[in-house]
Protein backbone atom coordinates (compact mmCIF):
# COMPACT_ATOMS: atom_id res chain seq x y z
CA UNK A 1 0.00 0.00 0.00
CA UNK A 2 2.84 2.38 0.85
CA UNK A 3 4.40 1.80 -2.56
CA UNK A 4 1.05 2.47 -4.19
CA UNK A 5 0.78 5.93 -2.57
CA UNK A 6 4.35 6.72 -3.56
CA UNK A 7 3.48 5.85 -7.17
CA UNK A 8 0.35 8.05 -7.09
CA UNK A 9 2.41 10.93 -5.67
CA UNK A 10 4.97 10.48 -8.45
CA UNK A 11 2.28 10.66 -11.16
CA UNK A 12 0.75 13.73 -9.52
CA UNK A 13 4.09 15.52 -9.47
CA UNK A 14 4.65 14.77 -13.17
CA UNK A 15 1.24 16.20 -13.98
CA UNK A 16 1.95 19.39 -12.03
CA UNK A 17 5.29 19.96 -13.75
CA UNK A 18 3.80 19.24 -17.17
CA UNK A 19 1.21 22.01 -16.64
CA UNK A 20 3.78 24.68 -15.88
CA UNK A 21 3.98 27.46 -18.42
CA UNK A 22 7.05 27.17 -20.67
CA UNK A 23 9.75 29.80 -20.39
CA UNK A 24 9.31 31.42 -23.78
CA UNK A 25 12.00 34.03 -23.18
CA UNK A 26 14.57 31.28 -22.60
CA UNK A 27 13.55 29.49 -25.78
CA UNK A 28 13.65 32.77 -27.71
CA UNK A 29 17.15 33.53 -26.51
CA UNK A 30 18.53 30.20 -27.73
CA UNK A 31 16.79 29.14 -30.93
CA UNK A 32 18.75 28.90 -34.16
CA UNK A 33 17.61 28.24 -37.72
CA UNK A 34 18.54 26.13 -40.74
CA UNK A 35 21.65 24.38 -39.50
CA UNK A 36 21.70 21.51 -42.01
CA UNK A 37 21.30 21.94 -45.77
CA UNK A 38 20.80 19.80 -48.85
CA UNK A 39 20.64 21.07 -52.42
CA UNK A 40 20.27 19.86 -56.01
CA UNK A 41 21.35 21.91 -59.03
CA UNK A 42 21.47 22.06 -62.79
CA UNK A 43 25.02 23.03 -63.83
CA UNK A 44 25.70 25.39 -66.72
CA UNK A 45 29.17 25.92 -68.21
CA UNK A 46 30.28 29.48 -68.99
CA UNK A 47 33.25 30.85 -70.95
CA UNK A 48 33.47 27.78 -73.15
CA UNK A 49 36.14 27.68 -75.87
CA UNK A 50 34.99 27.49 -79.48
CA UNK A 51 33.60 24.06 -80.29
CA UNK A 52 32.72 23.02 -76.71
CA UNK A 53 29.06 22.48 -75.90
CA UNK A 54 27.00 20.82 -73.18
CA UNK A 55 24.62 17.96 -73.76
CA UNK A 56 22.23 15.92 -71.68
CA UNK A 57 21.61 17.05 -68.06
CA UNK A 58 24.52 18.15 -65.85
CA UNK A 59 23.70 17.85 -62.14
CA UNK A 60 25.07 18.83 -58.76
CA UNK A 61 24.50 17.92 -55.10
CA UNK A 62 25.33 19.94 -51.96
CA UNK A 63 25.04 18.98 -48.30
CA UNK A 64 26.51 20.13 -45.03
CA UNK A 65 26.21 21.92 -41.71
CA UNK A 66 25.96 25.66 -41.03
CA UNK A 67 26.28 27.13 -37.54
CA UNK A 68 23.67 29.87 -37.12
CA UNK A 69 24.76 32.95 -35.12
CA UNK A 70 21.90 35.50 -34.78
CA UNK A 71 23.12 39.09 -34.60
CA UNK A 72 19.98 41.01 -33.56
CA UNK A 73 17.49 40.69 -30.71
CA UNK A 74 14.66 39.37 -32.90
CA UNK A 75 17.06 36.84 -34.41
CA UNK A 76 15.97 37.74 -37.93
CA UNK A 77 19.55 38.48 -39.01
CA UNK A 78 22.40 36.02 -38.64
CA UNK A 79 25.87 35.00 -39.78
CA UNK A 80 26.40 31.30 -40.55
CA UNK A 81 29.80 29.69 -41.28
CA UNK A 82 29.80 26.04 -42.20
CA UNK A 83 31.35 22.90 -43.59
CA UNK A 84 29.99 20.81 -46.44
CA UNK A 85 30.55 18.55 -49.39
CA UNK A 86 29.49 18.96 -53.01
CA UNK A 87 29.47 17.01 -56.24
CA UNK A 88 29.16 18.42 -59.75
CA UNK A 89 29.15 16.68 -63.09
CA UNK A 90 29.32 18.27 -66.53
CA UNK A 91 28.22 16.38 -69.61
CA UNK A 92 29.82 17.96 -72.64
CA UNK A 93 31.70 17.14 -75.83
CA UNK A 94 35.26 17.83 -74.56
CA UNK A 95 37.36 14.64 -74.53
CA UNK A 96 40.20 14.52 -71.98
CA UNK A 97 42.74 11.81 -72.81
CA UNK A 98 46.18 10.84 -71.54
CA UNK A 99 48.45 10.23 -74.55
CA UNK A 100 51.93 9.02 -73.59
CA UNK A 101 51.82 10.92 -70.28
CA UNK A 102 50.48 14.15 -71.80
CA UNK A 103 46.88 15.34 -71.27
CA UNK A 104 45.28 16.00 -74.66
CA UNK A 105 42.00 17.83 -75.33
CA UNK A 106 39.73 17.53 -78.34
CA UNK A 107 36.03 17.70 -79.09
CA UNK A 108 33.90 14.75 -80.14
CA UNK A 109 33.58 14.59 -83.91
CA UNK A 110 30.04 15.16 -85.09
CA UNK A 111 28.29 11.89 -85.88
CA UNK A 112 30.37 9.76 -83.48
CA UNK A 113 28.14 7.46 -81.41
CA UNK A 114 29.39 7.46 -77.81
CA UNK A 115 27.90 6.25 -74.53
CA UNK A 116 29.40 8.66 -72.02
CA UNK A 117 31.58 11.75 -71.79
CA UNK A 118 31.58 13.73 -68.58
CA UNK A 119 33.66 15.57 -66.00
CA UNK A 120 32.90 14.86 -62.32
CA UNK A 121 34.21 17.04 -59.46
CA UNK A 122 34.09 16.28 -55.71
CA UNK A 123 34.67 19.09 -53.21
CA UNK A 124 34.85 19.88 -49.52
CA UNK A 125 33.23 23.31 -49.02
CA UNK A 126 33.68 26.18 -46.56
CA UNK A 127 30.63 28.44 -46.93
CA UNK A 128 29.74 31.55 -44.93
CA UNK A 129 26.33 33.23 -45.17
CA UNK A 130 24.66 36.49 -44.23
CA UNK A 131 21.04 35.63 -43.40
CA UNK A 132 17.74 37.46 -43.26
CA UNK A 133 14.51 35.66 -42.33
CA UNK A 134 11.07 36.32 -40.82
CA UNK A 135 11.38 33.43 -38.37
CA UNK A 136 10.09 33.15 -34.80
CA UNK A 137 10.71 30.42 -32.24
CA UNK A 138 7.03 29.39 -32.57
CA UNK A 139 7.09 28.56 -36.30
CA UNK A 140 9.52 27.08 -38.79
CA UNK A 141 7.58 28.44 -41.77
CA UNK A 142 9.07 31.76 -42.82
CA UNK A 143 10.55 33.77 -45.67
CA UNK A 144 14.33 33.79 -46.05
CA UNK A 145 17.06 35.36 -48.17
CA UNK A 146 20.55 33.99 -47.56
CA UNK A 147 23.57 35.31 -49.46
CA UNK A 148 26.95 33.70 -49.16
CA UNK A 149 30.47 33.06 -50.36
CA UNK A 150 31.97 29.60 -50.65
CA UNK A 151 35.56 28.37 -50.94
CA UNK A 152 35.90 24.77 -52.14
CA UNK A 153 38.84 22.38 -52.17
CA UNK A 154 38.85 19.75 -54.91
CA UNK A 155 39.14 16.25 -53.45
CA UNK A 156 38.81 14.33 -56.71
CA UNK A 157 38.26 15.02 -60.41
CA UNK A 158 37.30 12.37 -62.96
CA UNK A 159 37.03 12.69 -66.72
CA UNK A 160 35.37 9.66 -68.34
CA UNK A 161 34.81 8.75 -71.99
CA UNK A 162 33.15 5.59 -73.37
CA UNK A 163 32.24 4.62 -76.93
CA UNK A 164 31.99 1.33 -78.83
CA UNK A 165 35.73 1.22 -79.58
CA UNK A 166 37.43 2.65 -76.50
CA UNK A 167 37.00 3.63 -72.88
CA UNK A 168 39.29 5.65 -70.60
CA UNK A 169 39.23 7.66 -67.39
CA UNK A 170 41.50 10.43 -66.10
CA UNK A 171 41.64 10.97 -62.33
CA UNK A 172 42.95 14.16 -60.68
CA UNK A 173 43.86 16.05 -63.83
CA UNK A 174 46.56 18.55 -62.80
CA UNK A 175 45.19 21.10 -65.29
CA UNK A 176 42.13 21.56 -63.04
CA UNK A 177 42.22 24.13 -60.23
CA UNK A 178 42.33 22.67 -56.71
CA UNK A 179 40.80 25.77 -55.12
CA UNK A 180 37.43 27.06 -56.34
CA UNK A 181 35.34 29.91 -54.98
CA UNK A 182 32.15 31.74 -55.79
CA UNK A 183 29.09 33.63 -54.55
CA UNK A 184 25.60 32.27 -54.05
CA UNK A 185 22.09 33.20 -52.96
CA UNK A 186 19.23 31.13 -51.57
CA UNK A 187 15.72 32.54 -51.22
CA UNK A 188 12.28 31.12 -50.58
CA UNK A 189 9.55 30.22 -48.12
CA UNK A 190 9.41 27.26 -45.76
CA UNK A 191 10.96 24.14 -47.35
CA UNK A 192 11.25 25.40 -50.94
CA UNK A 193 14.14 27.71 -51.75
CA UNK A 194 15.60 28.73 -55.09
CA UNK A 195 19.39 28.55 -55.16
CA UNK A 196 22.03 29.97 -57.51
CA UNK A 197 25.83 29.74 -57.35
CA UNK A 198 28.21 31.64 -59.64
CA UNK A 199 31.80 30.42 -59.78
CA UNK A 200 34.42 33.17 -59.70
CA UNK A 201 37.24 30.74 -60.50
CA UNK A 202 37.50 28.76 -63.75
CA UNK A 203 37.49 24.97 -63.55
CA UNK A 204 40.70 24.71 -65.61
CA UNK A 205 43.86 26.63 -64.69
CA UNK A 206 45.75 25.34 -67.76
CA UNK A 207 45.19 23.25 -70.84
CA UNK A 208 44.16 24.38 -74.29
CA UNK A 209 41.88 23.38 -77.14
CA UNK A 210 42.98 24.37 -80.65
CA UNK A 211 45.35 26.92 -79.13
CA UNK A 212 42.69 28.52 -76.90
CA UNK A 213 42.59 28.26 -73.07
CA UNK A 214 39.86 25.88 -71.89
CA UNK A 215 38.84 27.91 -68.82
CA UNK A 216 35.21 26.91 -68.20
CA UNK A 217 33.25 28.80 -65.54
CA UNK A 218 30.11 27.51 -63.90
CA UNK A 219 26.62 28.69 -62.97
CA UNK A 220 24.60 26.27 -60.83
CA UNK A 221 20.84 26.78 -60.43
CA UNK A 222 18.51 24.63 -58.37
CA UNK A 223 16.72 24.07 -55.07
CA UNK A 224 18.03 24.24 -51.50
CA UNK A 225 16.40 22.57 -48.49
CA UNK A 226 17.18 23.46 -44.86
CA UNK A 227 16.75 21.35 -41.72
CA UNK A 228 17.06 22.49 -38.12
Amino acid sequence: MRNFFIFILFLFSLNVFSQEEPNFSAIDSLYREDQFYFGVTYNILNDKPVGVSQNSFSTGLNLGLLRDFPINKKRTFAIAPGLGFSYSNYKENLIVEDINGTINYETIVSGINYDKNKLALYFVDLPIEFRWRTSTFESHKFWRVYTGFKVSYLLLSQSRYIDVDKSFKINNNTDINKIHYGAYVSAGYNSWNLYAYYGLQNIFKSGSLNGNPIGLGTLNIGLMFYIL
